[in-house]
């Protein structure tokens, strides 16, 4: 069984396919980040993340799987590098950082903790937000036309930290928004 596999079957035993979400369930949407993550050519370790990226909840999406007492329960199967992102951008208090990513700085809800995480890291988080973001907006229309605009707005401050095949699919989903 493939290390993707193996986050699939846990997503499945911790009810990820029960759990609504925009244009189907989570465990749906989850799949969908991983692929357009897989489209764009990010590395094995960020599609897993992708994958795996509401374990802890989100700012916007406060349902999780795991509490993050569990860590290591995810680092077992999809690797403490693939982890690593996930917590990173579960992690992430979206109204203090947004504005500041480029700076960097970074504002962690678990801690309340601000700091300046390495280039990588937001490379990561940047090129995650975009794919979760796009899935909602192609999949929702009330949903891009409402925060279409804002989204554009986000991923374009983003830019210096996506790649060219994620910016070219938010030009793509977004512009006309």
């Amino acid at each position: 069984m493939s290390t993707t596999d193996e986050a699939r079957a846990l997503l499945r035993r911790l009810g990820a396919e029960r759990i609504a979400h925009p244009g189907g369930t989570l465990l749906t949407h989850l799949e969908r980040v991983r692929i357009q993550l897989a489209l764009w050519d990010a590395r094995p370790a960020l599609q897993l993340a992708g994958l795996c990226h509401a374990f802890y909840g989100t700012d916007g999406f406060p349902a999780a799987l795991l509490p993050l007492d569990r860590r290591t329960e995810l680092a077992s199967v999809i690797g403490p590098e693939a982890e690593a992102i996930v917590h990173f951008y579960a992690s992430c208090d979206r109204g203090a950082t947004y504005p500041h990513l480029l700076e960097p700085r970074f504002r962690d809800r678990f801690t309340g903790r601000t700091y300046a995480p390495d280039l990588v890291l937001r490379r990561n988080f940047a090129e995650l937000t975009a794919a979760n973001e796009l899935d909602l907006a192609r999949r929702d229309p009330a949903f891009r036309e409402r925060w279409g605009p804002e989204l554009l707005a986000l991923l374009t401050r983003f830019r210096p930290l996506l790649s060219q095949l994620a910016w070219r699919d938010t030009l793509a989903v977004l512009h006309d928004s």
